[in-house]
């Protein structure tokens, strides 16, 4: 069976397909209708009015955890400063006195209570603020242990590497907070000695005996020797020649010393009477008497100077000779120079017999 198939010229399909759009003609954009608005709206008012009381939950939580954190900090650092006003308080109350005088510094005070102020109110504010701010995470369902095991490493890490402040920090701190020196303490603190003019949470300054100024890292001070606590010795040796009287040099010894505790200001800085002790050595033309007192602390070298001072002019009125003094009349006869000169040596001339003797014998020719 032969199937024929009519033939269909070019143009006639072309005219079946249509117009072609030209490249210049864009496609026809929708506009949104009315409907569609509508539902879009709808939609949003529903997911708002199914979402809106979780985020007036989240909202309340964290604006309550805020208020809390502010109102607790408020209170512990009014608590804080109260505790230190009082300290401060204290100070001042007994700082006129005698007894405050002697043993409270009103600016190693100051400068102690505000170091102390400051120390309790940044940990407390860290620690407050600190625990909010987790606080608020957790309210936002955020997962806070990558958080946590990253800030822990980060602090290890930290604290590794500047060790060496971490020390001096904690040092200082447990200083203060034990009150081992302050302002105004003479103190020896191993690689420096001096007055404390400054003390802080990291450095501590001094002030040495030339007038220089040593910055101290608190975490260097191995041991401190304070020198401004308790009381003070004051000591004085007086060498006087063997054959003095003794009973004479003690009673003059003590006379001095009852003159003097009842002089002021001396009567305020000896802390206990003035006590002969006794021979500290005795040597073949010379003897030691020891005289004691103790003292207000950093007055030790003071009444020492005043102690030697008035004991050189009682013992010259009576006639108490220490040694270093003359002791043998002077001779005027003038010293021969010689007298310190060694005897001449036979070796010293060339024709003695014990210098031919000690000379070398020549060399003798030899004869066949």
């Amino acid at each position: 069976m032969h199937l024929e198939v009519p033939a269909v010229s070019l143009p006639a399909v072309l005219l079946a397909a249509g117009p072609s759009p030209s490249p210049s003609e864009s496609p026809a954009l929708t506009v949104p209708t009315f409907q569609d608005a509508h539902e879009t709206a709808t939609n949003a008012a529903s997911w708002v009015e199914q979402n809106w009381s979780t985020w007036l939950a989240i909202g309340l939580k964290i604006l309550l955890i805020l208020v809390v954190a502010a109102v607790l900090r408020g209170v512990v650092r009014r608590a804080i400063t109260k505790v230190i006003d009082r300290m401060a308080r204290t100070a001042q109350a007994v700082d006129g006195t005698a007894l405050g005088g002697l043993l409270v510094n009103a600016e190693r005070r100051r400068q102690r209570s505000q170091a102390i102020g400051s120390v309790l109110r940044s940990v407390t504010s860290f620690l407050i603020l600190g625990t909010a701010a987790l606080m608020v995470l957790a309210t936002f369902e955020i997962n806070l242990a990558p958080l946590l095991a990253s800030a822990g490493v980060a602090g290890v890490a930290i604290g590794f590497g500047a060790r060496n402040l971490v020390t001096d920090f904690l040092s200082g701190v447990f200083m203060i907070l034990e009150d081992q020196y302050g302002v105004g303490d003479s103190i020896d603190a191993g690689v420096a000695a001096g007055e404390v003019i400054e003390v802080g949470l990291r450095v501590t300054k001094l002030r040495g005996a030339n007038g220089e100024i040593w910055y101290v890292r608190n975490g260097e001070i191995k041991r401190i020797g304070n020198l401004s606590q308790g009381w003070a010795t004051a000591g004085v040796d007086v060498t006087v020649r063997a054959d003095e009287d003794l009973d004479k040099v003690k009673a003059t010894l003590e006379e001095v010393a009852e003159r003097m505790s009842k002089e002021e200001p001396w009567n305020e800085l000896l802390w206990s009477p003035i006590e002969v002790l006794g021979l500290d050595s005795v040597l073949i033309d010379s003897m030691v008497v020891r005289v004691t007192a103790k003292t207000m602390p950093g007055k030790s070298v003071t009444v020492e100077r005043e102690l030697r001072w008035r004991i050189k002019r009682a013992f010259d009125a009576a006639d108490i000779r220490i040694v270093g003094d003359a002791t043998t009349p002077a001779d005027d006869t003038p010293p021969d120079p010689t007298a310190g000169m060694a005897a001449p040596s036979a070796y010293s001339s060339t024709t003695s017999p014990q210098s031919l003797a000690a000379s070398p014998i020549p060399p003798q020719s030899m004869t066949k």
